[in-house]
């Protein structure tokens, strides 16, 4: 599957200095961050955004109400 993202001149600038670094084209650095992001255990996922929510959770209530 292609998919085409718009990345400020910033996250260019640092995708493009990430890659220099690894000796890869940010093209093949964007495409493995993004199949590790798809890959990643479901349960690391669930475990983080549970940590998130726990510690905003006062905040969200005030937002709520």
């Amino acid at each position: 599957m292609k998919i085409a993202i718009e990345l400020t001149t910033t996250q260019t600038e640092r995708l493009k200095a990430i890659a220099a670094n690894l000796g890869v084209d940010a093209e093949v650095l964007a495409q493995a961050a993004v199949a590790d992001l798809v890959s990643a255990n479901a349960d690391d996922f669930e475990s983080a955004a549970s940590r998130v929510l726990e510690k905003s959770r006062e905040l969200y209530r005030r937002l709520a109400t």
